[in-house]
């Protein structure tokens, strides 16, 4: 059984049992995925308020909190960038989507969930 919590420190990585920002194991790195990003509406666990999730970015960690950023600023509203998924509150999934497919990178975005 490995470390997966601290209070000292809080998240450590399974391979190597280091907080996770002095991992050098590389044993978090994200699998690969389908190569689509999917932009969904959820509210699971938020107590009712909705939020924009972005899954499936091909992007390290640094690159998905820029873009973030960006996302952010362009539905102007908060959000977050962790463990390679983007949330934006509230609901701006058409935004999203529509931002997302004018990027010069070419990525296949699709609408998910209802």
């Amino acid at each position: 059984m490995s470390l997966v919590y601290s209070t000292d420190f809080g998240r450590a990585c399974p391979g190597c049992g280091l907080a996770l920002a002095q991992c050098t194991c590389k044993a978090r790195a994200r699998p690969a995925g389908d190569g689509i990003v999917r932009v969904s509406r959820e509210t699971a666990g938020r107590k009712g308020k909705g939020v924009t999730v972005v899954r499936g970015l091909p992007l390290d960690d640094a690159a998905l909190a820029a873009l973030a950023k960006q996302l952010k600023a362009a539905c102007g509203s908060g959000g977050t960038a962790k463990e390679g998924v983007v949330e934006i509150q509230g609901d701006h999934a058409d935004k999203v989507v529509a931002w997302l497919k004018a990027r010069p990178e070419g990525w296949t975005v699709k609408r998910a969930g209802g």
